[in-house]
């Protein structure tokens, strides 16, 4: 299955699954690359700070931590996600959970696609990109003419 959801030391229930499979499908081929096997794995902020010590070394939460896998134009990694820091942003920016969590589950395939956030310029080019994915969504889940 190229698109998968699993959760880990939580409690989660995912809504429009088959929507958004088809969003982080048409994502990746937007920049013409292929879909490869992109797992999400959900999770609790403890979770993904033990991923973050172990494997980047970095003492600190975080919302996503993307492992890519990609090989040439096929997309490929898994992208695990801190429920419990999603939720977190959504208050603090003042958005919807479900909006907040489409942002960074596209997030993390815009790494896989090659964007980068760490320095200014990066960071607002990549949420230019989150942004026009998040109206690439709204055009999924309510097709026009409807």
């Amino acid at each position: 299955m190229p698109v998968s959801f699993h959760k880990e030391s939580i409690s989660f229930r995912l809504a429009n699954s088959r929507a958004l499979k088809t969003w982080v499908r048409a994502v990746i081929e937007s920049k013409s690359k292929k879909l490869g096997d992109v797992a999400y794995v959900f999770c609790s902020d403890e979770y993904l700070l033990q991923m973050n010590q172990e494997h980047l070394k970095h003492d600190y939460y975080t919302d996503i931590i993307t492992f890519d896998y990609s090989e040439g134009d096929i997309v490929s990694g898994d992208l695990f996600i801190s429920i419990d820091r999603v939720k977190e942003n959504a208050i603090k920016e003042a958005v919807d959970f479900d909006i907040e969590l489409r942002r960074v589950m596209i997030h993390g395939i815009l790494h896989l696609l090659g964007l980068k956030d760490k320095k200014k310029e990066d960071q607002e080019a990549m949420r230019l990109a989150e942004n026009q994915s998040l109206t690439l969504f709204d055009s999924i889940i309510v097709p026009r003419g409807t």
